[in-house]
């Protein structure tokens, strides 16, 4: 569903964002974001509200461009910066009060910000959710589940792999359906993962190309991996006598290693509806 970015947000920006920033800058940054259309006329003020509220008239995925455009405040480095802002304040003190302003705003309209220039609307809950992004084919809200994943990798990383395995499986599942074929009547990982890869032809046996060969094998095995680390080692099973010292780097490698195969998968199913 496409959301608008909130009138008290736009509001924050256009007040803030003038002290911090040139019109040069800003323009670089609207046009990094995505932001439709040429810099408008007027102040900075003016030209920061009228960008965004044609962002949100003209953007299909509006949180999409506003995430890019506040990522570069929200994820301020542990760095002193020794330059000043338009009103004589040092600049790195500028950004984290807009910082602590947009947090509270975000907030206050139900919007969270995820690492990596992710917004997300938290209206729905990910297991009604998942099968509309994945049909819509929605990568952006996608790859903030993803986010939602890392998010809670160092406070409980049993969960975070929980979480990013269910979204494997609804990407397989979702394909299943789609494509008319029989659900195995065991519906973990491993089995809807055999019948996505049977039908999709990924078989490395196939392939002439010998470093792709290795790359599409990997692949294989990195799934099969994924779902016996969840099952052994995630909140999702009960654990039995050998407990897995399971460490925040684990869980994020399982869970980049579940974005990047998700991402191509989509990418596959996409081209070989294309040539139907």
């Amino acid at each position: 569903m496409r959301k608008e970015i909130p009138a008290p947000v736009i509001a924050v920006l256009s007040e803030n964002m003038p002290a911090i920033e040139t019109h040069a800058s800003l323009d670089n940054l609207f046009s990094y974001a995505e932001a439709p259309g040429e810099p408008p006329d007027g102040s900075k003020p003016v030209k920061v509200q009228a960008w965004l509220r044609r962002v949100n008239k003209d953007s299909k995925h509006p949180l999409v461009v506003l995430g890019r455009i506040i990522e570069g405040y929200m994820e301020l480095p542990d760095l002193e910066d020794d330059t000043f802002s338009w009103l004589g304040t040092p600049a790195v003190d500028v950004k984290k009060e807009l910082k602590t302003k947009l947090e509270t705003i975000l907030s206050r309209c139900n919007l969270t910000y995820l690492s990596g220039g992710i917004i997300s609307d938290g209206s729905s809950a990910p297991s009604r959710s998942l099968a509309e992004l994945i049909k819509g084919r929605d990568i952006p809200s996608i790859d903030a589940e993803f986010n939602r994943a890392l998010a809670n990798v160092n406070s409980e990383p049993r969960e975070a792999v929980s979480a990013a395995c269910n979204i494997l499986e609804s990407i397989f599942k979702t394909y299943i359906a789609d494509e008319q074929l029989e659900m195995p009547q065991k519906q973990d990982l491993q089995n809807v993962w055999k019948i996505v890869r049977s039908d999709l032809g990924f078989d490395p046996g196939v392939l002439e190309d010998h470093d792709l060969k290795k790359i599409l094998s990997g692949l294989l095995s990195v799934v099969d991996g994924i779902g016996a680390f969840r099952t052994h080692a995630s909140s999702a099973h009960g654990q039995g006598r050998k407990i897995y010292n399971l460490k925040p780097r684990h869980a994020r490698l399982a869970i980049h290693s579940a974005h990047t195969i998700a991402l191509f998968i989509l990418e596959t199913w996409d081209e070989r509806k294309a040539k139907k």
